[in-house]
């Protein structure tokens, strides 16, 4: 059974990003249906899957992380991002999707993980 994941590395730090609020949408055309918010764990992840079972459909999604939070909250931080946005495409529902990021308060990267 399918199921999409995600983590969160501060990868200038060199650790997990703990307390990040990420947004799940599904994308239908021109609009946006908000699905869900979380936040992510002490390892950076989530406590659970963000799609599963029944949910997980074949779409097109968004995942949007709320960096700028976690690193203004930084002593003397300063955030040069705010929302991170990574649009996907779940094509086949029985399969695994994870959808990690990457970042640092000036960039970020991703990738379709394991």
């Amino acid at each position: 059974m399918g199921r999409l994941t995600t983590h969160v590395l501060d990868v200038s730090r060199g650790r997990p990003a703990a307390g990040i609020v990420i947004e799940l949408w599904a994308a239908r055309g021109e609009t946006h249906e908000w699905m869900k918010s979380v936040q992510t764990n002490v390892d950076g992840r989530t406590d659970g899957p963000l799609l599963e079972g029944s949910e997980f459909l074949p779409g097109v999604y968004e995942l949007i992380f709320h960096v700028g939070d976690f690193y203004g909250a930084a002593p003397a931080g300063q955030s040069f991002l705010d929302h991170v946005p990574v649009r996907f495409t779940i094509a086949d529902a029985a399969q695994h999707y994870h959808v990690p990021l990457l970042c640092t308060p000036w960039s970020y990267s991703t990738y379709r993980g394991s």
